[in-house]
């Protein structure tokens, strides 16, 4: 019989909390999650949004990745708190540092992936995550990023001119009603790169509030497009769940599947 997948269901997949060891000495906490059985098809390296706003590693988009694409879509997915953040996982060591420190806590998940031999390594940044990725992401290891979100905020015309230069794809999924950056200017910004793709998604939101599996489908599309799209909506097999209420006292809209009280759409940034 056929379960419906919601935003609690955990699909088989094997998990094991990691640990990042940055090259300026810290070290910060993370999960891997991968297909049971087999060798994954890609793998997703999650950069999260801002952290001094709520952002983390369990940010909604990135645990329904980790909970359903190693089963729907033979995906890895590594996740983790860039420095100074904390969610249900643990804290990782040192402070927030606006987008300067963390160029080692993005080269420290790329260098696990290419230790823990992960193939098909796509980097997938979410608000301040795409900054992240725009200005250190371009590395041999990584095959291409997908952006959600991206303000354009941290990075400057010289990131998209390494992107460009490097010829890697790069995908933008922007929000219709986004706070920052909107599909049409969004064009024009990322015209710089001449491989970009911007894709607009009607009536989506900065927070992609009732939008996940959108994202989902849009990230297997270019990671794994041997996947049957769109994913799967309900479950044949074993199935968890998991603890959506662990944040339930946070009251930024990014962590909730419904919006929640609290600050402005723009607290997820």
């Amino acid at each position: 019989m056929s379960t419906p997948i919601r935003a609690s269901s955990i699909l088989p997949g094997h998990r094991e909390d990691i640990e990042l060891h940055t090259a300026d000495g810290l070290t910060l906490v993370g999960e891997l999650a991968r297909p049971v059985g087999k060798e994954p098809a890609g793998t997703l390296v999650c950069l999260h949004p801002l952290p001094t706003h709520g952002g983390m590693m369990d940010s909604h988009v990135f645990r329904k990745a980790a909970w359903r694409l190693p089963a729907l879509a033979d995906l890895a997915v590594l996740r983790f708190n860039t420095r100074g953040t904390s969610s249900v996982r643990g804290t990782s060591e040192g402070a927030f540092d606006n987008a300067v420190g963390e160029r080692f806590d993005v080269a420290a998940a790329i260098e696990y992936a290419e230790f823990a031999e992960l193939p098909n390594v796509w980097l997938v940044g979410w608000s301040f995550g795409t900054d992240l990725t725009l200005k250190y992401g371009c590395d041999p290891a990584v095959a291409g990023a997908i952006l959600l979100s991206p303000p354009l905020r941290f990075s400057a015309p010289a990131d998209l001119a390494h992107w460009a230069q490097e010829g890697k794809p790069l995908t933008a999924l922007v929000p219709e009603f986004d706070d920052y950056l909107r599909p049409d200017e969004a064009r024009r910004r990322f015209a710089a790169v001449p491989q970009a793709e911007v894709v607009g998604v009607p009536g989506a939101k900065h927070l992609w509030v009732g939008d996940a599996e959108t994202v989902l489908d849009e990230i297997v599309r270019r990671v794994n497009p041997a996947a049957p799209l769109p994913l799967p909506r309900t479950w044949d097999g074993p199935m968890t769940t998991g603890d959506v209420s662990a944040y339930a006292d946070r009251t930024v809209a990014s962590f909730a599947d419904v919006p929640v009280p609290g600050p402005k759409a723009d607290a997820a940034d």
